[in-house]
């Protein structure tokens, strides 16, 4: 069974607007049954509000994620799998979490556990740097972030947030971030991919751009999202690349790609296509530091493994399915 707790709790009730004071009551109210083991009946009382409205303020607590699930019971199987990929690529950190069998949809599930980490820096009282790149993962991952007062860190993205033609992209991460914590935040001043490679030199000259590559280069820890490569993945729907850019990468023979950085089935960063113009801080291969790699289901799972492989990453959060199917892969590689 889960053990539950609030996420954001007691705030003044004078004068709050009218969903601020709701919110309040449905953290209350979900205070009061979770972690006082009230009944409804109680907690109505004790509210004095209705049994129906004192059920729904619960159910309103859990749909705005004012609380929060911790798991105490170890799963031995996602441990398991976690254990082997972290013995086989000699990782800092690897966790899985399990796939719904239903949907196998574990975004969510991935989001949470990452955020764990991702908090436990940022509630340091010295200061950190941490670095991000996008995406919905990382994302939903920030989203689990509860709002907090850390103005001693900083935030610095390791990917632009726009495309050439100046469209900004969807899942930005790094001002969402700061804006949930107070901490200082450094985007990276320049499209995801240039126009050319003169342009991408030119913008990598800047001062801003300089400023924020040294930060990313001393950050305590790299959270990014891995994507496959493939007609209508995130790079290319999202408008970063267009329709001839990702044909050649596929043809160039790219399974994966990192802050915008293509890569090959064994790892390796490609010398052609688009990388020639990405305009993200660039990759370290091999990587030193630690470079925490999320992503999940079985899609994805070839440009996780290539990731590894080339030592992209140092560290990985994924879920079930992902980390049976590249164990796998790696079973059958090696027959």
């Amino acid at each position: 069974m889960g053990q539950p707790f609030l996420d954001r709790c007691d705030a003044s009730k004078a004068g709050l607007p009218f969903r601020s004071r709701k919110l309040d009551l449905a953290a209350h109210a979900a205070w009061l049954y979770y972690i006082a083991g009230n009944t409804q009946e109680e907690i109505a009382a004790k509210l004095n509000v209705s049994r129906q409205a004192a059920q729904r303020l619960v159910a309103l607590a859990v749909s705005e994620k004012l609380i929060k699930f911790r798991l105490d019971h170890p799963l031995s199987e996602c441990i398991a799998l976690a254990e082997s990929l972290r013995d086989r690529f000699a990782l800092s950190l690897c966790e899985v979490v399990p796939t719904d069998a239903g949907t196998g949809d574990t975004l969510y599930g991935i989001g949470v556990c990452a955020a764990t980490h991702l908090e436990a820096y940022l509630m340091a009282k010295t200061p950190n740097i941490l670095a991000l790149s996008s995406g919905r993962t990382l994302r939903t991952m920030v989203e689990q972030i509860p709002s907090m007062n850390q103005p001693q860190h900083k935030i610095v993205s390791i990917i632009g947030n726009m495309s050439h033609s100046g469209r900004a992209g969807r899942h930005e991460v790094v001002i969402h971030l700061s804006d949930r914590v107070g901490s200082q935040a450094y985007p990276v001043p320049t499209p995801v991919v240039a126009t050319s490679i003169e342009e991408r030199e030119l913008l990598q000259t800047q001062r801003s751009f300089i400023a924020v590559k040294t930060l990313a280069e001393q950050a305590k820890a790299t959270f990014v999202g891995i994507s496959h490569i493939a007609w209508n993945a995130p790079l290319h729907q999202d408008g970063f690349i267009n329709d001839d850019e990702v044909a050649e990468l596929i043809e160039l023979g790219a399974v994966g790609e990192i802050a915008g950085w293509a890569y090959s089935d064994h790892g390796v960063l490609l010398q052609q296509g688009t990388n020639s113009r990405v305009a993200s801080v660039a990759l370290e291969q091999p990587a030193h530091r630690l470079i925490i790699g999320v992503a999940g289901g079985v899609r994805k799972a070839e440009a996780i493994l290539a990731a590894l492989h080339g030592k992209l990453i140092t560290g990985l959060i994924t879920d079930e399915a992902a980390a049976q199917a590249i164990l796998s892969q790696m079973k059958v590689s090696t027959k």
